[in-house]
C-alpha cells in the first residue's frame, strides 16, 4: 500500500472576498495549483495564530508558506512563531516552498531582476523561495491590483499600466507551477 503524501499550507494572508466567493479561499487556489490526487492537504492560518503541533511536523512531506503583506522580520507573535517553525523545518530538512519570507544568509541566489534582488533562491535541496505567485491567475492578480488601488497604495494610472503589461506579456505560469510542484514533491530530476 502506497503511503498518502501529506502537505501543509501556512497561510500568512487573509482570504479576499473575491477569492472566497470565486475559489472558496486561497487554500483551494494553492491545492488546485500544487496538489495531486490522493494527497492530503492541511491548512494552517498562521496569520490567525493557527499552527500544527511541533510533534506533528514530521507527518508532513512538505510545506508551503504563502506570501503576505507582513514583514518576516516583524515582531507579531505569529511571525515569531512562524520563523521558529521554519528553523525547525530547516533542521528537519523538510521541503519548504516559500514565497520569499525569510532566507538564510547562505542561500543560493537562482534568479533576480531589476525589480527584486531575489526572484528565486534555494537553501540546500529542501528550501525554495520564489518572489512570484504561480498559484495566481490573471483574474486574481487583477483583483489584488484593484484592492491595492482601493487602499490608496497605488495610483490608478500605474494600476492600468500594470494590467496592460500583464495583458501583453503574461508570464509562463504553467512553467513556474511545474517547477515549484516538482520541487515540493521531491521530483528534482524534473526541475
Amino acid at each position: 500500500m502506497v503511503e498518502q503524501k501529506r502537505f501543509a499550507l501556512f497561510l500568512a494572508t487573509c482570504d479576499s472576498t473575491f477569492v472566497k466567493k470565486t475559489y472558496g479561499g486561497y487554500f483551494n487556489v494553492f491545492v488546485s495549483t500544487f496538489g495531486e490526487e490522493g494527497e492530503q492537504w492541511d491548512l494552517f492560518r498562521v496569520i490567525d495564530g493557527e499552527f500544527p503541533e511541533e510533534k506533528d511536523l514530521d507527518k508532513y512531506d512538505g510545506f508551503i508558506i504563502s506570501g503576505s503583506l507582513h514583514d518576516a522580520f516583524g515582531d507579531d507573535d505569529w511571525i515569531i512563531k512562524l520563523c521558529s517553525i521554519c528553523q525547525k523545518l530547516d533542521d528537519m530538512k523538510k521541503k519548504v516552498l516559500d514565497e520569499v519570507w525569510e532566507l538564510p544568509e547562505s542561500a543560493t541566489l537562482l534568479a533576480y531582476s531589476d525589480k527584486y534582488n531575489v526572484e528565486m533562491a534555494s537553501y540546500g535541496d529542501h528550501l525554495l523561495s520564489i518572489q512570484g505567485h504561480p498559484e495566481y491567475n490573471k483574474e486574481i492578480l487583477f483583483e489584488i491590483i484593484d484592492r491595492v488601488v482601493g487602499l490608496k497604495l497605488m495610483e490608478q494610472d500605474l494600476a492600468d499600466k500594470t494590467k496592460a503589461t500583464m495583458e501583453d506579456a503574461e508570464p509562463d505560469r504553467k512553467q513556474w507551477q511545474t517547477l515549484c510542484k516538482n520541487f515540493l514533491k521531491g521530483k528534482t530530476d524534473q526541475i
